[in-house]
């Protein structure tokens, strides 16, 4: 029974394939670095671009009119783009927005999960923070982890004390780390979605039951009774992951529409000005070899761009967490350093 050795990573970062660099700039980087980035590449993209190009920009300009044709359609995108804020914001608030029975509903379900939780960490109101409250349950699992270990200490049975005992170390190991990460964490910010993300609980599951399939003739009625609080304290760990990304994807869905909405109309400004009062002719002179009209194109076009940079930065992070969680429970649906096969039989 080779599950153990063919554990994958404990946290996100080392279950993935990726990159470190790829992995932290689609998930951990902050988003308005990242967008910064992204407006240094296409400014200095169109830098290079007018200096591999076989005409010059200006002498374009005497046979067409690139500039204002590229405005005109960065202006035409611009709108359209706020329009598409318009949209994200009434696909967030149309989870919000419901009758009073249809709210009935939600807020039964959250103090029925409550209860359940409660139930699971031994404590007569679960805590309001989510951080505090996922740190909870993880603490819950981990001495429903030692339950279970000293529930089997008396077995006869050699290696299922070494599996249970393997598998608890881990568990409380990893366990204590995301609680310190969790500590004084912040909703709303990326780092309690990012812990949450880390407790592979999925894969503790996974490890439990291979146990109990394969001594399931060791298990005493205590022993029995520990295995089944430990299961359900991670799932219900698993279910308020689910939850509370949600809750994240919701929250950066809104921040999303901010900063787009905030950086639109100044790029409009920018776009109409280029249009209405731009003449190439007032551009004159070079600066390290480039024509200052580059320089302006350049720079106002990268301007112009921002709010589609921007999407681009927060919607790859919500896009690389939805694909890295789309299962609920254990399974693995895409290629991670999982190691050797699992010898199934």
């Amino acid at each position: 029974m080779s599950d153990e050795g063919s554990q994958p990573g404990d946290t996100m970062a080392e279950r993935s394939v990726d990159s470190t660099l790829k992995h932290e700039l689609l998930l951990n980087a902050n988003r308005w670095l990242v967008t910064a980035g992204l407006m240094v590449f296409v400014f200095v993209g169109l830098l290079a671009a007018s200096q591999i190009s076989p005409v010059s920009l200006r002498s374009l300009l005497e046979t067409k009119e690139p500039v204002h044709t590229l405005f005109q359609g960065l202006t035409t995108a611009l709108i359209t783009g706020v329009t598409l804020v318009v949209s994200i914001n009434s696909l967030v608030l149309s989870q919000e927005l419901g009758a009073v029975e249809d709210q009935r509903e939600r807020l039964d379900g959250a103090m029925e999960f409550r209860e359940d939780v409660e139930s699971s960490i031994d404590a007569p109101v679960s805590p309001p923070e989510p951080s505090s409250f996922l740190q909870a349950i993880i603490a819950a699992s981990e001495e429903r982890a030692r339950d279970f270990r000293s529930a089997v200490s008396d077995s006869h049975d050699e290696e299922f004390i070494d599996r249970v005992d393997d598998f608890t170390d881990n568990l409380t190991t990893h366990a204590d780390t995301i609680r310190d990460d969790l500590e004084n964490a912040q909703f709303g910010t990326y780092s309690v979605v990012k812990s949450a993300l880390d407790y592979n609980y999925s894969w503790k599951i996974f490890r439990a039951r291979r146990i109990e399939q394969s001594h399931a003739d060791s298990f005493t009625d205590e022993a029995r009774d520990a295995y089944d609080e430990l299961l359900e304290s991670l799932k219900l760990f698993g279910l308020a992951r689910e939850h509370f990304k949600t809750l994240y994807f919701q929250w950066e869905l809104i921040n999303l529409s901010r900063a787009m909405m905030y950086v639109a109309v100044p790029a409009l400004i920018v776009t109409a000005s280029m249009i209405l009062f731009f003449d190439a002719n007032a551009a004159t002179g070079s600066f390290l070899g480039i024509d200052a009209l580059v320089w302006i194109v350049a720079a106002t076009t990268t301007i112009a761009v921002t709010p589609f940079l921007i999407l681009v930065s927060f919607v790859v992070r919500i896009a690389t967490m939805a694909k890295r969680t789309l299962a609920i429970g254990p399974f693995i649906l895409r290629e991670s350093g999982r190691g050797e096969d699992i010898d199934w039989e």
